[in-house]
């Protein structure tokens, strides 16, 4: 399904927005997500499902400065 995430128009298999993540390679603790503009809250992202051109942002923490 072809998905905007993070402005970018990607082709990702996932029904959901935990599968989105781990297709992706998102791990970790702490990740903001959101989809069309709504926060989606982590315990949420599994029963969340995704449809074509959502537009889907992720934020993770940064090292460095």
């Amino acid at each position: 399904m072809t998905f905007i995430i993070n402005g970018e128009e990607q082709e990702v298999a996932a029904a959901t927005l935990a599968d989105l993540l781990s297709a992706l390679d998102y791990e970790g603790e702490w990740l903001a997500t959101a989809v069309n503009g709504e926060l989606v809250h982590r315990e949420d992202r599994a029963g969340f499902t995704l449809g074509a051109r959502d537009r889907i942002e992720i934020l993770s923490p940064m090292q460095g400065g």
